[in-house]
Formats: C-alpha cells, sequence, structure tokens
C-alpha cells in the first residue's frame, strides 16, 4: 500500500524527547504559549440578578466569546452561539458558555504555575467567579449567559439537559476540573478566595454522588457488555474532565467525599478499556458507555484521567489502562492519520481539531514513559504543520489555533474559545518540556486503510434511511447485505495484513457466519452475533472483528461466503508493521507476533507494548509495541 504523502513546511516546531533516551540536540525552542488571542476572547460583565446565583465579590465576572469568526480583511469577530436577535442583543444560545470559561480558567492557571505572570492569576480568578456564578443551589451548572450577563438556563437549540442546570453534564464536570485546579493554586496565592472554591466544589461534589455515583457499582448492559452505570452522562469524556479537577483537589488536600468520587469516578473509566494488540479499539477506552462501537479524539482525556488519579490516591494500578491506551491505541492511531473525530467504528469523521489533538497530548505527556515521550513528538507535529492540510494550525505569533481541519485536508480559519484554549494548554504542556527536540519536513502515513464493503463484487447494497444508527454509524452511509459469495479487489502491500471485517452483530439464536478467503487460503470464520441490546440506542453493534490469519504479502483479493444473510459495513486492513515519517524521523508501530528488524536508520529506540525501552541502535520492532527512528 503506498503511504500518504503531504509536504510540511520548513521550520515547523514539534517536540520529541524522552527521558534517559539520547536525541540529536535541536535549537531550544522560545515560548510556545501566547495568552493573546485568549485574552481578546475574554470579557467582563456585570450580570443581572437571578435567583440562587451568587459569587465571590461584587467585581464584574471574566467571561469569554464562544466563537471568533475570520473576517476577509483577516481580522476576527467575537460572537455568540445560535442565531442573533440584534433587537435584543441576544442569542438563541449565548455569548459565554461555562464549558469555555472553566477551560479557560485552566489555561491561566496551568499558565501563572509554569511563568507566574500575575495578569494570567487574575484572569483566572475572574473566570473561576463567573463560574460560581453559573453554578446554582443544587450544585449544577447554567450552561449560556447572554451578552449582558443574563443567563439562559434553556438555549435554542435545545441541549440537553434542559434546563442546562437541571441535571449532571459535560459543563458541570469542566466545572469540577476548573474548580478542582483552581483551589490547588489559590490555596496558596489566596486562601480565603480558596476556601470559596472548596465551598463551591462540595457543591458539585454532591450533585454528582445524587446524580451519578448512587449507581456505583452498578453496570449497564451494552449489547451484551457490561459498561458502568456511574459515570457522568454515561461519558468516560465527561467523566475524565471531572477526574483532572478532583485529582488536584485531592492532591491539594481535598475532603474525604472527594476522594471516595475520585477513586470512582476513575474504576468506572478503567472499565471502559477495550480490545488488545490485536482486536479493536486496541486497547483504546472508549469514551461512551452507550456504545461498544464508537471513539472519538474530542474530550478523550481518560488516559490523562487515570494518570492523575493514579498520582492522587496512590494507586499506580490505575496506570493499566492509561497505559494500554497511549502506548497501544494512540500510535497506530497517528500512523493512521491522526486523531479523527470519530472511529465509529470505521474512521468516517475525519475532521481534526485541536481538543482531540491536545487530549492525545496531554496524555502522552501524563504517562511518565520514554515510549510515550517519544509518540509525544509525533502528536504534537499536527499544530506545526504534520497534518492532511500540511500547514501549521497554531500561529505562535498569535496565539490562535484554527478551529479544524477537514478529512479532504482543509483549514476552517475561524479561532472560536475551544479551540484556542485547547491549543494553549498544549503549548503549556510543551513549554513545561523543554527537553524536546524539533520535528520538520515531509509527512507520509502508512497505517489503517477502509475497504467499504458495497465495493465488492456479489452481494446487494443497502442505503438505510440515516448513516447515523443511534450508537454508531454506517460507513460511506450504506453497507452490504451477503447472502452468497462477495469479492473485493484490495490494493497491493509488500507486507501482510491483519483483516478486520466490520460486520453488524445482532442477537439472535441463528446468527450469519462469513468465512473469509484470500487466493485460496482460509482466512477466518466470523458468528455475527453479540449479547443482549440492554441500552444501546439499536439493536445489533457494528464491530471491527480481526481474522485469525492476516492477509498474504501482496494478497489483492479477499472473499466472504455467507451462510445465512451477514451485513457488512466495511473491511479494514491494517499493516502488521504501520509507519508514519515527518522529515527524518520515523514512527513503527507493529501488532505482528514476533520480533522484526527493519531495514529504517540506525538511531532507533524500541519500545514494548507499555512504552519502556527494550532496545536502541538496531530498528527492532516488537510484539504490540513501536519504534522510533531518527535520521
Amino acid at each position: 500500500m503506498n503511504p500518504t504523502r503531504r509536504t510540511v513546511l520548513g521550520g515547523a516546531l514539534a517536540v520529541a524527547a524522552a527521558s534517559a533516551v539520547t536525541v540529536p540536540a535541536a535549537a531550544t525552542p522560545t515560548r510556545l504559549s501566547n495568552l493573546a488571542h485568549v485574552d481578546y476572547l475574554r470579557e467582563s460583565v456585570s450580570p443581572p440578578p437571578a435567583a440562587g446565583h451568587t459569587t465571590y465579590g461584587s467585581a464584574p465576572l471574566g467571561v469569554l466569546w464562544t466563537y471568533a469568526d475570520r473576517q476577509a480583511d483577516g481580522s476576527y469577530q467575537r460572537i455568540g452561539g445560535g442565531t442573533y436577535d440584534p433587537a435584543t442583543n441576544t442569542y438563541g444560545q449565548g455569548a459565554y458558555n461555562a464549558d469555555d470559561i472553566a477551560r479557560a480558567a485552566v489555561v491561566y492557571l496551568r499558565h501563572w504555575t509554569l511563568f507566574h505572570q500575575a495578569s494570567s492569576l487574575q484572569a483566572a480568578r475572574d473566570l473561576l467567579r463567573a463560574l460560581a456564578f453559573l453554578q446554582s443551589p443544587n450544585g449544577n451548572v447554567v450552561l449560556w449567559m447572554q451578552p449582558d450577563g443574563a443567563l439562559n438556563p434553556s438555549a435554542e437549540p435545545v441541549e440537553l439537559p434542559d434546563p442546562s442546570d437541571s441535571g449532571p453534564s459535560y459543563w458541570l464536570a469542566r466545572t469540577v476540573w476548573a474548580l478542582g485546579e483552581g483551589y490547588s493554586v489559590f490555596r496558596r496565592a489566596d486562601r480565603a478566595f480558596a476556601d470559596f472554591l472548596r465551598e463551591r466544589l462540595e457543591l458539585a461534589i454532591a450533585a454528582l454522588e445524587r446524580q451519578a455515583l448512587t449507581r456505583y457499582g452498578q453496570y449497564n448492559v451494552v449489547d451484551g457488555r457490561k459498561l458502568p452505570a456511574w459515570l457522568i452522562v454515561n461519558g468516560a469524556d465527561a467523566t475524565s474532565e471531572a477526574v483532572l479537577g478532583l485529582s488536584a483537589y485531592v492532591e491539594a488536600g481535598g475532603s474525604p467525599g472527594a476522594r471516595r468520587a475520585l477513586s470512582r469516578f476513575a474504576q468506572g473509566i478503567a472499565e471502559m478499556q477495550a480490545g488488545s494488540t490485536r482486536e479493536w479499539p486496541f486497547r483504546a477506552i472508549l469514551p461512551w458507555g452507550e456504545s461498544i462501537s464508537d471513539w472519538h479524539a474530542w474530550g478523550a482525556q481518560m488516559p490523562s484521567a487515570l494518570a492523575a488519579a493514579a498520582a492522587a490516591l496512590g494507586d499506580p494500578d490505575l496506570l493499566t489502562g492509561a497505559i494500554g491506551d497511549t502506548a497501544g491505541f494512540t500510535p497506530l492511531l497517528l500512523t493512521s492519520g491522526g486523531p479523527d473525530n470519530g472511529w465509529l467504528p470505521v474512521p468516517i469523521d475525519r475532521t481534526q481539531i485541536a481538543y482531540g489533538v491536545d487530549a492525545r497530548l496531554q496524555a502522552l505527556l501524563a504517562i511518565d514513559r520514554p515510549g510515550q515521550k517519544h509518540l509525544a513528538a509525533f502528536a504534537a507535529a499536527w499544530y506545526f504543520g504534520a497534518n492532511r492540510a500540511a500547514e501549521p494550525m497554531y500561529d505562535a505569533a498569535t496565539g490562535r489555533t484554527y478551529d479544524g481541519i477537514s478529512g479532504d485536508g482543509v483549514i476552517n480559519r475561524n479561532s472560536g474559545a475551544e479551540s484556542t484554549i485547547h491549543g494553549q494548554l498544549s503549548m503549556l504542556a510543551l513549554d513545561a518540556h523543554p527537553d524536546v527536540a524539533r520535528l520538520s519536513g515531509e509527512t507520509a502515513y502508512e497505517g489503517l486503510h477502509v475497504v467499504e464493503a458495497e465495493s465488492a463484487t456479489g452481494g446487494a447494497v443497502v442505503t438505510p434511511p440515516s448513516a447515523w444508527t443511534g450508537e454508531s454509524q454506517w460507513s460511506n452511509g450504506a453497507y452490504l447485505s451477503l447472502d452468497s459469495t462477495a469479492t473485493w479487489t484490495l490494493p497491493a502491500s509488500t507486507q501482510p495484513r491483519l483483516v478486520l471485517p466490520v460486520v453488524n452483530l445482532v442477537d439472535t439464536p441463528d446468527p450469519a457466519k462469513t468465512t473469509w478467503t484470500s487466493a485460496g487460503l482460509t482466512l477466518g470464520t466470523l458468528t455475527h452475533s453479540c449479547g443482549p441490546q440492554g441500552i444501546s440506542a439499536a439493536p445489533g453493534a457494528l464491530q471491527p472483528l480481526t481474522l485469525a490469519k492476516p492477509l498474504p504479502a501482496d494478497a489483492t483479493t479477499l472473499s466472504a461466503q455467507s451462510t445465512g444473510t451477514a451485513q457488512v459495513d466495511a473491511v479494514l486492513l491494517l499493516p502488521t508493521i504501520s509507519s508514519l515519517r515527518i522529515g527524518s524521523a520515523t514512527l513503527l508501530v507493529s501488532v505482528d507476533t514476533r520480533p522484526r528488524v527493519v531495514d529504517a536508520g540506525k538511531h532507533a529506540y524500541s519500545y514494548d507494548s507499555s512504552g519502556r525501552l527494550v532496545a536502541r541502535g538496531t530498528p527492532l520492532v516488537v510484539p504490540g509495541g513501536f519504534t522510533v527512528v531518527l535520521g
């Protein structure tokens, strides 16, 4: 299979370093973080009185505009969300929102921690005071605020929960994140304000106790798999952001109740890990507790959260899931094109945004292992040109991070709060690791390849009314209904490839079976069966299933013979050694069953499936592990 080739602009920055690993020296990068655009998005408001909503002090609150649209002249206009009514100066949603206010507070808190700049501490204080004003007496949080500071609990279009402070939410989880990190900083800088933050954080924890943790120890059935029922809004992604704040709070001397909540939420996240070295999703921690067929990059801070919880609780067992996700799934994600918005389970939404990139980078840096530090180089390079657009997504001169790249490489050059915030969180993480080297140059990928099922000869193409099933998505909006034989023509490859047909598994006593062959060689037989539907939104589950034998090198055909009527969505082909090259640096990832020495250069660092260094010098790739080759 020919790798996709892109050109990276010269002079791009990226990071590459590993503890106890000698990397060719590079010029020490200048400070990457720049708060100018976050500052531009900030505003001060004195909101009208709202029953039950109070805050610390009486000064105006610090808030943040939600979006910044690029104008024809290159300038940016700050706007809110939803339809704007000029007569009332209101938006259907609002101008400012709790999600971005919370995450921006984290930016300023971490900037203060790293650089001790007084203006950052003041900005964090102002934002945290606004976040407290958005919190209702029940501990939940109103999401939206209008330009004058008036609260808008029921936005248009409708968001759940509605009203936004009527139940657990992503914005409650992010409020816990900000309050936890805020308490950790202000307990030394301003004890009275820290005590106020503690009160509000305990109020939020109480809300989580009665709305989520009352289900601790209970499990939901999702297509035959038991998933924890006590995650915030059934999401390991939402829960992970609360865990980041709880970890900071517990490490700073938080309450026994906070420690208990942290332990239980971390356990729930850890139980969302799935797959193995050769089975989808390759040890990733799944983000959504209502689907076994959905992984997304945005908000996927589960490994970072587990690393933080392990440190705060002194529980190294929590690192197991974080290590598997960062050393197993992330390398394959990188060689397959980077942190896509949605593997559902086929990589369908190939848009990439800073929220997803930052989650990968933070996780890799949170694991104190040399392999993950080396991987961080390849993840961070996205900001500086190693992406589908082959252009930088971050501008250190202005502090802007663009809003994303489409699957076909088109940049959205708006620069709203979320992208700006997560871009800055990434830059602060890189500034905190000044021992990193730079990667730049041409970029090439050779990784996961998708063959659409409906490209086969044989079978019947079915186009359902909606590609979205309620818990996953049909790739290309269609699937192949197969009750006899189908044959696919495949791209050539010089190496064996794992074959993962993506099939719809059903809960039935007489499921279909498919037998897969190539050039007379039987690769495996699949039974299209899963357990009870449970709480999942649709009967059946789209799942990539790995065939017992890999496709031989140079094989260009694949056939399936069905007993009964099978539904086949796509076929995933994964090289036994996939690769990502950025300039003279190469990442090699193995799903082979034996160690292999490859012809890839002399300065090689070989890591096992947990990211531990096992060899250097010889370009050895071990089963389930990865190798970084420099020069």
